[in-house]
């Protein structure tokens, strides 16, 4: 998923672009490819992302262009053209390496619709992040990732999934870059 506004950000440049060694955008790109588990790599943009597009064209990576309606709404476009199974990430997720999706890809069970990766709400904070999107899952305050595998061909509608939970503690997949802090934080690690 590369096509968000990056509103949080509050910057004028795409958040995807912005440098951590290389722009953010590629660092998920190299692990993705890296990880050796999908057959195909299509990046989800929109709209809003012109310049992130423009590198990923640049860099020969397959595009989904959506119209930008938001998340869920772009996804679901995406997975109606989909019928194998898709391992679903967002693109601000700079410490992301081919390691940790292998043991997330290996967690995946192709019976379950909709499985989402979570990390409690303690690692998270003691990582110096916090996040708005929380769930509960075994009696632990959780935050989501951005990560999810799923059988497109068991979904019907995208409002009615029933998700399968996991939960993996590790800062590879729970740093997300959303806000200006959580950028400053990444310089340091």
């Amino acid at each position: 998923m590369a096509g968000g506004m990056g509103s949080r950000m509050k910057l004028s440049e795409e958040k995807l672009l912005l440098k951590y060694k290389k722009p953010v955008i590629l660092h998920v790109a190299e692990a993705l490819i890296n990880s050796d588990c999908f057959s195909k790599i299509i990046f989800i943009t929109s709209p809003y992302s012109p310049k992130t597009k423009k590198l990923l064209q640049k860099n020969n990576y397959e595009i989904f262009d959506t119209p930008g309606i938001g998340y869920v709404e772009d996804l679901n476009l995406v997975l109606k053209t989909l019928s194998d199974s898709v391992f679903i990430t967002s693109a601000d997720l700079p410490l992301l390496d081919s390691e940790i999706i292998k043991k997330i890809v290996n967690h995946y069970d192709k019976n379950n619709m909709w499985t989402t990766v979570l990390v409690t709400k303690i690692f998270l904070e003691s990582l110096g992040i916090s996040s708005d999107y929380v769930t509960t899952f075994e009696n632990k305050i959780c935050n989501y990732t951005g990560i999810s595998m799923t059988n497109p061909q068991k979904i019907l509608n995208l409002e009615k999934i029933k998700e399968n939970f996991i939960i993996i503690n590790d800062k590879r997949i729970g740093f997300n870059v959303n806000t200006k802090q959580d950028y400053e934080l990444l310089g340091t690690t």
